[in-house]
C-alpha cells in the first residue's frame, strides 16, 4: 500500500501541524497532559509521531523525500549559526573542568559499552542475534560513530567497515530508539535536577550564575522585532549556510586529492561535506557571538535556531523503520546494556567529582544526540545554557571518528 501523501510540500505542512500541536498541547496546565508530557517528552513526540505516520498509517512517505536532505543541509546549520550567537566562553570558561570530565567520562561511556555489551549477549544469551558477529560488530561500529560524534561520523563508519545498507538500517533504528528513551530519561531529570545534584552532593552555583547572567542579557536585549531585524537574522543565518556550502565546495576537492592520507589515518570524516558544513557554520556562530550581532538573540535567535532543529528531528523521524524492530529484538537488549554501561559510567564519575546533574545530562547528549538535540537537553535546564550543549557537541565532532574506531577494534577483538 502506497502513502497517502508523497508530496514534500504537503508533508512538510503536516509536520509542522504535528510540531505545532505537541507544543501547543506540551503548555496545558491540566493533571493528563502534565503526567502525559512527563512520559513522553515532547522531543520524543516529535521523533515518533512522524514516523509512526509513515508505518503503520502510511499517511505520509519517505522514499523519494528530500525534506532530510533540506533539513540536515540548510535548516541545521542555519540553527548551528543562531544557536551560537548567544555564546558567553568567558561564563563557560567559569563553569570548571568538571563539564569537561563528564563529557569524556561519556565518551568513554561509549567506547567501552560497546565491547561489554557483545560479551554480555555472547555469554547469557548466545542465540539471540539473527546476525553474524562480523556483521555485528561493523553494524555496531556505525552506532558508535553516531553516539559520540554524530551523522557525519556514522556515515564514516559505515564507508571504513563496509556496512551493508540492511545491517545499517537496523542499526539505524536501534541508535534512534535507545538514544530518544536515554534523552526522554534525561529530561525528565531536567526536572528534578535539585533533587539528583543533592544526591551527587553537587554544587551548581557556576550554572546558576551562568544561566542567570544569559537571562539578564537577554531581558537586557530583548524586543519585539521588526521586520528589518527579522531579515537581518535570517541573512546572518542562511547566509552562514550560503558560506558553509561555499566552504565545503571549496576544501573538499583538496580533502578528496588526500583521501588515501586520511584514509590510512582512519580520518574518512574529513573527506565528508556535510562534515565541513557544520565545522563551518559552528564556527562562524561562534566568531560571531564576539560581535554586536550577538544582540540578535533580543529578537529571538535562538527561538529560531530551535524551530529549525525541531522540524529537522521530525524528517530524521520520518527516516526510523518500525518494521526492522520485529525483524531482530534482540538487538534492543545489545543496545540497551551498551547505554547502559555509558549511564553507569556517568554516574559513578558524577558522584566522585561532585559534579551537577546538567553536567551529566548534557556530556551525554552531546555524545549520543550530537548537534540536534544537545541544545534541546540544556535548554530544558534553561533556554539560555542551549549554547553550552552546542559546543560540547562540536567536541563530540571532533572526536567521534578517532574514538568510533577504538570501539570498532575492542567490539571486533571481543567478537572472535
Amino acid at each position: 500500500m502506497e502513502s497517502v501523501f508523497t508530496n514534500d510540500a504537503v508533508v512538510l505542512g503536516i509536520l509542522i501541524i504535528v510540531l505545532a500541536l505537541v507544543f501547543y498541547t506540551s503548555q496545558f496546565e491540566t493533571p493528563f497532559w502534565k503526567k502525559f508530557y512527563t512520559i513522553f517528552p515532547p522531543l520524543l513526540l516529535c521523533y515518533f509521531i512522524p514516523a509512526i505516520l509513515v508505518w503503520p498509517f502510511k499517511l505520509i512517505g519517505d522514499d523519494d523525500s528530500s525534506l532530510y536532505y533540506m533539513s540536515s543541509r540548510y535548516l541545521l546549520p542555519a540553527a548551528l549559526v543562531l544557536l551560537c550567537l548567544n555564546i558567553d566562553f568567558k561564563g563557560l570558561i567559569n563553569l570548571g573542568p568538571k563539564a569537561l570530565i563528564m563529557f569524556i567520562t561519556a565518551t568513554f561511556g561509549i567506547v567501552l559499552g560497546g565491547p561489554v555489551s557483545i560479551l554480555i549477549i555472547n555469554y547469557l544469551f548466545p542465540n539471540l542475534l539473527n546476525i553474524s558477529p562480523d556483521e555485528l560488530w561493523r553494524g555496531m561500529s556505525t552506532i558508535a560513530g553516531s553516539w559520540i560524534g554524530g551523522g557525519a561520523n556514522q556515515t564514516a563508519m559505515k564507508e571504513i567497515y563496509k556496512v551493508s545498507d540492511l545491517v545499517f538500517s537496523s542499526m539505524v533504528v536501534v541508535d534512534i530508539i535507545v538514544a530518544n528513551i536515554w534523552m526522554a530519561v534525561l529530561l525528565y531529570g531536567a526536572g528534578i535536577t535539585k533533587k539528583i545534584d543533592r544526591w551527587l552532593k553537587a554544587d551548581s552555583t557556576a550554572i546558576e550564575e551562568l544561566r542567570e547572567k544569559l537571562d539578564n542579557y537577554r531581558s537586557s536585549i530583548e524586543k519585539i522585532p521588526s521586520v528589518t531585524q527579522l531579515f537581518i537574522l535570517l541573512g546572518i543565518a542562511f547566509g552562514g549556510v550560503a558560506l558553509s556550502h561555499a566552504g565545503s565546495d571549496i576544501i573538499l576537492p583538496w580533502m578528496e586529492m588526500h583521501k588515501s592520507t586520511f584514509q590510512s589515518m582512519n580520518l574518512q570524516s574529513l573527506v565528508s561535506g556535510f562534515f565541513w558544513i557544520i565545522v563551518i557554520a559552528t564556527t562562524l556562530g561562534l566568531g560571531l557571538s564576539f560581535t554586536r550581532l550577538r544582540e540578535l538573540e533580543g529578537v529571538g535567535a535562538s527561538k529560531w535556531g530551535t524551530i529549525f532543529i525541531y522540524i529537522l528531528v521530525a524528517t530524521i523521524g520520518m527516516k526510523m523503520d518500525f518494521q526492522e524492530i520485529f525483524k531482530n529484538p534482540g538487538l534492543f537488549l545489545l543496545g540497551g546494556i551498551w547505554m547502559l554501561v555509558h549511564i553507569i559510567s556517568l554516574l559513578m564519575v558524577a558522584k566522585l567529582i561532585k559534579a551537577p546533574f546538567f553536567f551529566v545530562a548534557v556530556g551525554s547528549q552531546a555524545n549520543v544526540g550530537g548537534a540536534a538535540s544537545a541544545p534541546i537537553v540544556a535548554s530544558a535546564f534553561s533556554p539560555s545554557l542551549s549554547a553550552v550543549g552546542v559546543i560540547m557537541a562540536v567536541m563530540g565532532y571532533a572526536m567521534g571518528t578517532y574514538f568510533a574506531i577504538v570501539c570498532a577494534i575492542l567490539m571486533q577483538a571481543v567478537s572472535g
